[in-house]
């Protein structure tokens, strides 16, 4: 039977495909419970020498793990996924493919804690990057970044925090012409709006903290890869590097998807509505939202995706004005992080975005005068009246 994404995220399958394609209960039945169980164990008893349960020890595998990142592999429609401690675990492994004297071609506008890692951590393991405005190159012009030393070409579509959509299938096409990985960081958009691996993407990550869980209430990150080689060499990277996530987060991030679906719509005619409004004001000077006809990455959006997302950004007129509406919100709160049920106001250049180069922040876009949106489930009048009382 084939089931709608919004059934696959509510009914967190527990059941195997036999090679004939019957479908059959898993080894353990779990007593009917509902709720996928919470193994909290360390270590598991053998029942012989030579033999095994299928665990052997939480570090390599966990049940409740590996029911997540079933599901997970599932909705991104991929081989395999795998769940880390954190976002940033799921990236650091990530570079781990890569050698010294590798080069990664990767969006200029990412993420700060990637540009952080890549800066600090995988430049120091030799690994060289090239960054550019993707979103902005013709395919010509992405193609002559590549050298021989290119593994990876390293997206975020839309970008955080400036939203900017790359073509993901046209990127795809030019990597793979170069036998090179198509990285795409999907955590805006999730599983429920974009599945970057039906596009041509090799990987695929998410910050399972933001609209996976979904509830602001625990850490989370995924790889997911259609390649059976990228799947082999990062099982043995996870089970090394140890940072798989744990079976109470697991559980957690596996509760959070059973709503992915509602709470996702919800959150986009939230943030359609809000960013109208925003539009409207006259302190405010520009709002960056996909879903806007006239936003670059329109068409492409459209096309790729099968919504917009829940996440703006705008400026407005003042350093002092952008201040002045962080300290004035009531119902929204101003805090890090995105993508779960509460609206959240973030203010790039002193959280997101802090370590990233002056520089750099201001050529992406990114000045004093910029806030971030993170649109949740509250009402959605109540969200732009408390927007109009900072404002003024």
């Amino acid at each position: 039977m084939s089931l709608s994404l919004e059934s696959k995220c509510l009914h967190l399958e527990k059941t195997e495909t036999t090679t004939e394609g019957e479908v059959t209960p898993t080894h353990c039945s779990h007593y009917g419970s509902i709720s996928f169980p919470i193994y909290q164990t360390a270590t598991y008893a053998h029942p012989a020498v030579g033999q095994s349960t299928g665990f052997d020890y939480s570090r390599l595998q966990n049940p409740t793990r590996e029911q997540l990142e079933k599901v997970v592999c599932q909705l991104e429609s991929g081989i395999d996924a795998l769940a880390l401690s954190s976002g940033m675990a799921a990236i650091t492994l990530v570079m781990e493919l890569f050698s010294p004297n590798d080069h990664i071609i990767a969006d200029s506008d990412l993420y700060g804690g990637s540009i952080r890692l890549f800066d600090n951590v995988s430049a120091k393991n030799g690994i060289s990057f090239t960054r550019k405005n993707i979103s902005s190159l013709t395919a010509e012009q992405l193609e002559s970044l590549i050298t021989k030393k290119t593994k990876a070409i390293y997206i975020e579509t839309p970008t955080n925090p400036m939203m900017n959509i790359t073509d993901i299938a046209q990127a795809a096409k030019i990597a793979h012409k170069h036998n090179v990985f198509l990285i795409v960081d999907n955590t805006f958009m999730s599983p429920y709006f974009q599945n970057p691996l039906t596009l041509g993407a090799d990987i695929v990550i998410h910050s399972g903290t933001k609209y996976l869980a979904g509830h602001n209430d625990t850490l989370a990150g995924f790889i997911v890869t259609n390649r059976t080689e990228i799947a082999e060499r990062l099982r043995f990277l996870i089970k090394t590097t140890g940072a798989g996530l744990s079976p109470f987060d697991s559980w957690l991030t596996l509760r959070g998807i059973k709503t992915l679906s509602v709470r996702m719509e919800k959150s986009q005619s939230n943030a359609v509505k809000i960013a109208e409004w925003l539009k409207s004001q006259k302190e405010v000077t520009k709002v960056l939202y996909p879903g806007f006809s006239d936003h670059p990455g329109y068409n492409i959006q459209k096309k790729q995706s099968r919504g917009f997302g829940a996440m703006l950004t705008f400026n407005v007129t003042s350093e002092k004005k952008a201040k002045s509406i962080l300290n004035r919100v009531k119902l929204i709160q101003f805090a890090e992080s995105l993508g779960g049920v509460e609206t959240l106001i973030t203010y790039p250049i002193t959280q997101t975005h802090a370590d990233v180069l002056e520089c750099i922040r201001l050529k992406n876009g990114i000045t004093p005068c910029t806030l971030r949106l993170s649109v949740g489930i509250e009402k959605a009048e109540d969200l732009i009246e408390d927007l109009a009382q900072a404002i003024k």
